[in-house]
């Protein structure tokens, strides 16, 4: 076993069960007999979840508290953990218990066994048929698009070696898609599979906004196909435009068929149409995130810390 293992919980308007977490971790903490720092990093939560933090510290401490200025989202709250953690096996969990702790000493074996990375791979989930359809979909989609290998259903839950974390924190993305950084960082990494629990209370701060946020950010940052796939459609079109030409010049000619057809003209001009807005939308995609890069803003502000 490690010297030190960081657990890494981002918070977001879980005061009300907070109290259970902590419970948990100190229970498989004591249990397993880990030198523990549990961070909990308060990604602008809209209740008391900071105050119940600085309780929480009175109490145990080995907690160690961060309260970000705002939400800056779930992705941004876990790299702030990261790059604040100093054990020699770090773990990512949720703070709703989906990802219950007593599954980190399992976990944690696979990296006393000589693995640098022990993923969690979602073999069921306690959530609506159409979460589970958009959840498996999307990530069939990014494995069909990414030029790195990212793992189907394997959500940020993971235990990872200390030098993964630091090589992780090289990658400075104002717009990180955390499990494609880990997989395209490589090392020996396994998949395990569980069972995700449902949520001990309260409802999941990832809006269908955030979710898509972090979807677009997963697609645009290890893909370059939509992309391409514009200058594809590019000459497709100027194919069909020259076919499309070709038919019309020769049947007016060859045999006098008159150019009729308003309604056609229509639905070409506004397909076309549209499909240059898309193509300018997937454009302006990876030309926003260029924007953010060379904005070189501090991807983080931190209100204050406990324990830091």
């Amino acid at each position: 076993m490690p010297n030190k293992i960081s657990i890494i919980v981002p918070v977001y308007n879980s005061a009300a069960f907070l109290n259970n977490l902590v419970k948990a971790i100190d229970l498989q903490k004591n249990t397993s007999g880990w030198n523990l720092e549990l961070i909990l990093i308060d990604d602008g939560s809209r209740d008391e979840s900071y105050a119940k933090i600085e309780e929480l510290t009175k109490t145990y401490n080995y907690i160690k508290g961060i309260k970000l200025s705002r939400n800056f989202g779930h992705q941004i709250a876990v790299k702030t953990g990261l790059s604040h953690c100093t054990g020699d096996y770090v773990a990512i969990i949720d703070d709703d218990l989906q990802d219950p702790p007593s599954l980190l000493p399992g976990f944690f074996s696979y990296l006393d066994n000589g693995y640098d990375v022990a993923y969690g791979v979602r073999k069921k989930r306690k959530e609506s048929v159409l979460k589970k359809l958009s959840y498996s979909g999307f990530y069939r989609l990014l494995k069909s698009l990414s030029d790195t290998e990212i793992p189907l259903d394997s959500g940020d839950f993971c235990v990872m070696k200390k030098h993964v974390v630091e090589n992780m924190l090289k990658l400075q993305e104002k717009n990180p898609f955390l499990r494609g950084i880990r997989a395209w960082v490589g090392f020996k990494q396994i998949g395990v599979e569980y069972e995700r629990s449902a949520r001990v209370e309260g409802e999941s701060g990832y809006t269908l906004k955030k979710l898509l946020k972090i979807a677009l950010d997963g697609i645009f940052s290890f893909s370059s196909v939509p992309i391409r796939t514009i200058t594809i459609l590019g000459l497709v079109g100027f194919i069909f435009a020259v076919v499309y030409s070709i038919i019309v010049v020769f049947g007016y000619f060859a045999h006098g068929i008159a150019v009729q057809g308003f309604a056609t003209l229509a639905i070409i001009i506004s397909f076309f149409s549209s499909l240059i807005l898309i193509c300018l939308g997937i454009i302006g995609e990876y030309m926003v995130r260029i924007y953010d890069e060379v904005r070189n803003r501090p991807y983080v502000i931190i209100e204050k810390t406990i324990n830091i």
